[in-house]
């Protein structure tokens, strides 16, 4: 044997048993409670996705799935800490178009490269983002909004953050009526839905689930949802396109994430724990309910799902300019 062969052989040894504890574990997984980090705020879409899921996740698994609200920078918190965890299974992600596809073309500065350091375990699904106002408002329609927006420039509008799907549905809504909004950033949906029941702010592009029940109570007024298609839980509510806005449509994606180099049983054991409970049919009328429509995946369909996303948003944001601290 050469030495160069000998010092690679060594090499070789020294990452198996590198590796070795991982696997070692990964043969009895989980054996302890699983932390599911969503990058938000409780209380919004991702929130209510996570626990429903995560409920019957915990008991595929025959562990607890405790759900560690993380919110900040637009997500980006929450997802770091997903990043930087052990990549043995026990802390996993909640990632969204907006943490996994947008965040890294518009903030200023990324800790995590979400093509690289992340695992794609499942897709979640897809919401809806529903433009509204309050119910007190003069505003009843799309076409009445866009003539408000062109008669008072600057109109303010509020999101769950910047750099959310919700953001870039309001920088959408302006470059294709040619308006001049002006973008509030709330800190989730929960503190902007507050100021719309308290008319202290007009307009908000929002997640469906969170927005729901308060239109549903006559408080706040859906005027159109963003999406390819109109909404079963608001079937008389017409889509962005069908209100004027000829080609709109963003519906917004979620997934779950492990950290870079999960093992691959770890890896086949969430998948199918998630796409097994996105499938049950209480979960899925309890989140469709809610306006999101539940759907599971192979870990290779979010791959490519977050790549092809990350490439076309960078597009996106670049022609509209959209920017974050």
């Amino acid at each position: 044997m050469t030495k160069t062969l000998f010092t690679l052989t060594r090499r070789a040894a020294a990452v198996a048993l590198l590796a070795a504890p991982l696997f070692a574990q990964a043969a009895d997984y989980p054996s302890k409670p699983i932390r599911f980090i969503v990058p938000y705020t409780p209380g919004g879409t991702t929130d209510l996705v996570a626990r429903t899921v995560g409920q019957k996740v915990s008991e595929k698994l025959g562990q607890p799935v405790l759900i560690d609200n993380r919110g900040g920078a637009g997500g980006n918190i929450g997802m770091d800490a997903v990043a930087k965890a052990a990549p043995d299974g026990y802390t996993i992600g909640f990632g969204a178009i907006s943490t996994n596809a947008l965040n890294p073309h518009i903030y200023k500065s990324m800790a995590f490269d979400p093509r690289k350091d992340f695992t794609a375990i499942s897709l979640l699904g897809t919401s809806t983002i529903v433009l509204e106002v309050p119910a007190a408002s003069a505003v009843k329609s799309v076409p009445e909004l866009i003539a408000a927006a062109k008669k008072n420039p600057g109109l303010p509008y509020a999101t769950a953050g910047a750099g959310t799907s919700m953001n870039l549905a309001g920088v959408m809504f302006a470059q294709m009526t040619g308006t001049e909004l002006v973008h509030v950033a709330y800190k989730g949906s929960g503190p902007a839905i507050t100021d719309m029941l308290g008319n202290n702010i007009g307009v908000m592009f929002d997640n469906l689930p969170a927005s729901l029940p308060h239109i549903q109570a006559g408080k706040l007024r859906a005027l159109a949802v963003a999406g390819p298609a109109r909404s079963p839980s608001l079937p008389d509510v017409p889509t962005m396109a069908e209100a004027g806005l000829k080609g709109y449509a963003l519906e917004p994606w979620f997934g779950v994430y492990g950290p870079a180099k999960l093992p691959a049983p770890v890896v086949k054991a969430l998948n199918e724990a998630f796409v097994e409970a996105l499938a049950m049919p209480d979960v899925k009328a309890k989140l469709a309910q809610a306006g999101f429509s539940p759907r599971g995946s192979t870990p290779q369909e979010l791959t490519t799902l977050t790549e092809n996303e990350y490439q076309r948003l960078g597009d996106v944001a670049k022609k509209a300019g959209m920017t974050a601290d």
